[in-house]
C-alpha cells in the first residue's frame, strides 16, 4: 500500500496483545545459536528484524564461487541484525557476505569492524570503507583478550562483542571509554547472557569481563515489547476521550527492557499505569488518563533513544513545550530521526535543533491555530517504523485525518499495528 488515512472516532478503549520484544528476540536468537540449540526461543517477535535474523541463522545452501563456499546474507533494513551477525559470523566457520538495503549501506559499522579485527577477525569491506556490505571469513578459535571501545557509540556494537565473548579462547575484558550510551540495552544483553550460563561481571562502571566457556542450551520465553507499548501511552495521552483506557497484555513489571521506564515518563503527560495479574497468570498493564500534565517536559534520552519521537509528538500535540536531549544515536537509525522530526512534526510546530537536542517553545507553524482540529496532515515515514507509529496518534488530538505514507514500514517491529488501531475504534482507510 502507498498510504493510509487514520481518523479517530473519539472513543478509545480496548485490550491489546503487544508483539514480543524484537530486542530480546534478536539477542535470544544469537545466543541460542552460539549455544548450538536447534530449538527456537518461545514467543519470538514476528517483526522484519527477527525474520532477518532467522533467515541468516538458518541460511539456504551456499552458492559455489571458485573453490570456496560463500554465503550471501541480505538482511534488508535490519540494523540490529547487521551488527549482531557481523560479530556472529566472525566466529562462525565459512565465508560470508552480509549486505542490506541502500540505507543500510550508509549506516556506519567501522567501529565494530575495527574491534573485531583487533580480536583476530577476518573482515573486509565490499564497498565504501566503514560501511556494509562486508565479507567475513569466520573463525571459531579467535583469541580474545583485552579490548577498548568508545562507550558512546551504538550499544548494539558493544552487545555484539559481548555476546560472542564466551566463544573466544581468552574471553573478553571490554573497557568502555567516555559516557556509556543506552546502558539499559547492555544490561539486557548481560542479563540474557547470564541466563544462558555465561560468566559476565562489571568491574567498576566501565569494564565488562566475560569468561570463556560454552553457553547452555535452555528454553527461553520472550516478553512483550515496552517500546511498542509507548505508542499506546501516546494514544491515551492524546485522546479526547476522558475515560480512555487500554489494557496491554504480556508486559513484565520487572522487565529487562530499558524502555519499560516509559510508564514513569508518561506520568508527567497525564497517563496512569496499573499492573495486575489475571487468574491464569497473564500480566496486564492498564493505562488511563489522569489529566495531570506538566507545563514543561525535559528529558535525557541517552538510554531510551527509541522513545524520543513518541515524546516529541506527544508533547507538541498536548501543547507542552519540551527540551529533549541525548539524541546522538538518532542520526544513525533507519533514517536521521532528528531531521525527519524537524520535517514532519515541523509541519505543525516550530521546532529548534541544537546539535543532538530538540526544543519546542510552544510556537506553531500553522497560520490559524483555530483550524488545527480540522486539518488533514500528510506525513512521510522515511522507511522508519517509529516515524509512522509516533505520528499516527496525531489524529486523536486534532479530530481530523492523518495520512501516513508507506505505512507498511511498521512491519519492522510491530506488523499488526494498524490492525490493533482498528480494534480500539480508530478508522483506517487503506489506499493503494
Amino acid at each position: 500500500m502507498n498510504h493510509l488515512k487514520i481518523t479517530s472516532t473519539g472513543r478509545l478503549r480496548g485490550r491489546i496483545a503487544l508483539p514480543a520484544s524484537k530486542s530480546i528476540s534478536a539477542r535470544a536468537l544469537l545466543i541460542n545459536a552460539l549455544a548450538g540449540n536447534r530449538a527456537l526461543p518461545e514467543n519470538l517477535s514476528d517483526s522484519d528484524d527477527t525474520q532477518a535474523m532467522l533467515r541468516a541463522l538458518d541460511p539456504p545452501q551456499p552458492s559455489l564461487k571458485g573453490r570456496e563456499l560463500e554465503r550471501v546474507l541480505d538482511i534488508g533494513a535490519a540494523g540490529t541484525a547487521m551488527r549482531f551477525l557481523t560479530a556472529y559470523l566472525s566466529v562462525t566457520p565459512g565465508e560470508h557476505v552480509i549486505t542490506g538495503t541502500e540505507r543500510m549501506k550508509h549506516r556506519p559499522i567501522g567501529i565494530l569492524v575495527d574491534a573485531l579485527r583487533s580480536l583476530g577477525a577476518n573482515i573486509t569491506y565490499e564497498g565504501e570503507q566503514g560501511f556494509p556490505p562486508l565479507r567475513i571469513v569466520g573463525n571459531d578459535r579467535l583469541e580474545g583478550g583485552e579490548l577498548t571501545v568508545p562507550g558512546d557509540v551504538s550499544s548494539q556494537y558493544i552487545s555484539a562483542l559481548l555476546m560472542i565473548a564466551p566463544t573466544l579462547k581468552k574471553g573478553l575484558s571490554l573497557t568502555l571509554t567516555g559516557r556509556i550510551a543506552s546502558r539499559p540495552y547492555l544490561e539486557m544483553t548481560i542479563s540474557m547472557m547470564r541466563d544462558f550460563g555465561a560468566k559476565v561481571e562489571w568491574r567498576g562502571d566501565d569494564v565488562v569481563e566475560v569468561q570463556p566457556g560454552p553457553y547452555l542450551q535452555r528454553p527461553y520465553h520472550i516478553e512483550s515489547d515496552w517500546s511498542a507499548a509507548s505508542y499506546w501511552y501516546e494514544m491515551v495521552a492524546l485522546s479526547r476521550d476522558r475515560e480512555a483506557q487500554i489494557d496491554l497484555v504480556g508486559l513484565h513489571r520487572d522487565s529487562i527492557q530499558g524502555d519499560s521506564r516509559v510508564w514513569r515518563m508518561f506520568s508527567e503527560l497525564g497517563v496512569d499505569t496499573q499492573y495486575y495479574e489475571e487468574p491464569d497468570g497473564t500480566e496486564v498493564v492498564r493505562i488511563r488518563k489522569t489529566g495531570n500534565i506538566t507545563c514543561h517536559f525535559c528529558c535525557d534520552f541517552t538510554h531510551q533513544p527509541d522513545l524520543a519521537q513518541t515524546f516529541a509528538v506527544t508533547c507538541a500535540m498536548l501543547d507542552v513545550p519540551f527540551h529533549l536531549y541525548g539524541l546522538q544515536s538518532l542520526r544513525i537509525k533507519e533514517t536521521d530521526r532528528i531531521a525527519a522530526l524537524m520535517k514532519e512534526l515541523g509541519k505543525i510546530v516550530r521546532l529548534e535543533q541544537r546539535d543532538s537536542e530538540l526544543l519546542w517553545e510552544g510556537f506553531y507553524n500553522i497560520e490559524d491555530i483555530d483550524l488545527l482540529p480540522y486539518e488533514t496532515f500528510v506525513f512521510d515515514t522515511y522507511e522508519d517504523h517509529r516515524m509512522a507509529m509516533a505520528l499516527a496518534p496525531v489524529c486523536l488530538r486534532t479530530g481530523g485525518t492523518v495520512q501516513i505514507n508507506n505505512p507498511q514500514v511498521v512491519s519492522k517491529s510491530y506488523p499488526a499495528f494498524w490492525d490493533d488501531l482498528r480494534k480500539v475504534g480508530i478508522t483506517i482507510d487503506y489506499r493503494l
